[in-house]
């Protein structure tokens, strides 16, 4: 394990865009390039958690497992976080399974950020509560990098889920309401930020570990256009040509007339819409990109898996870069 390690969450207020589908495939491009991955499930749908594992995998968890389980002592006032044990999905791919339970901390986390400022000892411990069980189970499980997904909407648990982020990427669909949600998620960022830094001003506990709450929004991921050509298609560009005006404005408070998706830094990637390939996926329960005739990906489909793990591998690559972090090749 690096000597910190980097926790990125990949949000959107806005639902539909793909976000959990994009999580599960970066944990798995992480893993195959050599860094060792913990995904968190701090969404209470849980679909990271479906994603992962089945039904019967779900069910066989031993008791302690989940993310609520291993904060509901504290949250019950009988006792501070427990550590679970991480679920070895592969060698150097971990999970922290989601909970339907986790909504239940909705009041306490919003209670706690509102008293935060009178310097309460339980506050703090229940503000850091996500990021102290995330940080133990990716030392245990010896992760260089901590995905989170959560779920799509700036309520209290989010609030406490991403001040444990030291990065935020947001997915994207080429529609109104994603530009809309940039409009919301960018102004809220900055509350969040700038008021746990001025909390943990009143920590007093100078031995309990808070998070930074840096949330470096470093781009967004354009998500599920459909391509002709080799291009989006004519209808998706009055929302496509406007992300990069948007992103710059209310997330960066810059300006950027004139950019586009192509010549902007922050447009990470643009990740196609491979329809028939995603049901096949999850039917063989793997990525995408990891597909293979046997899966029935053979044809122009063994094409497009293909070009999927090129997309995937290219993100990922550029994420280490920005990401600072190794998967010690040459």
């Amino acid at each position: 394990m690096q000597s910190h390690t980097k926790f990125l969450t990949l949000f959107n207020n806005k639902g539909g865009v793909g976000k959990t589908s994009l999580v599960y495939h970066l944990a798995w491009m992480f893993r195959q390039r050599g860094i060792s991955v913990l995904a968190a499930d701090l969404d209470p749908q849980c679909n990271l958690t479906s994603a992962f594992l089945t039904d019967e995998q779900t069910d066989a968890l031993p008791d302690g497992s989940t993310i609520y389980e291993a904060i509901s002592p504290l949250l019950n006032g009988v006792g501070d976080v427990v550590v679970p044990p991480p679920i070895k999905i592969r060698r150097g791919l971990n999970l922290v399974p989601g909970d339907l339970s986790l909504s239940l901390a909705e009041d306490e986390f919003s209670l706690s950020w509102a008293r935060a400022g009178n310097g309460g000892e339980r506050d703090f411990r229940v503000l850091s509560c996500l990021y102290r069980v995330l940080r133990k189970c990716a030392e245990n499980s010896g992760s260089d990098l901590v995905l989170i997904d959560v779920g799509p909407n700036l309520g209290a648990l989010n609030r406490v889920a991403i001040i444990a982020s030291d990065y935020v990427i947001t997915p994207l669909a080429p529609d109104r309401y994603s530009l809309q949600g940039l409009a919301n998620l960018g102004p809220t960022l900055r509350k969040w930020r700038k008021a746990w830094r001025k909390y943990m001003e009143e920590n007093p506990l100078p031995t309990l570990e808070l998070p930074k709450g840096g949330m470096d929004p470093i781009g967004y991921i354009v998500m599920q256009h459909s391509e002709r050509a080799g291009r989006p298609t004519k209808s998706y560009h009055k929302w496509i040509d406007r992300i990069p005006e948007v992103f710059h404005k209310e997330v960066l408070e810059g300006a950027a007339v004139g950019l586009t998706i192509d010549d902007d830094e922050y447009c990470i990637a643009q990740i196609k819409h491979y329809r028939s390939l995603m049901p096949m996926a999850m039917e063989a329960r793997k990525p995408i990109f990891s597909l293979t005739a046997a899966d029935g990906a053979f044809g122009s489909h063994a094409e497009a898996v293909e070009n999927c793990r090129k997309a995937f591998s290219r993100l990922v690559a550029l994420l280490e870069e920005r990401l600072g972090l190794s998967n010690g090749e040459d």
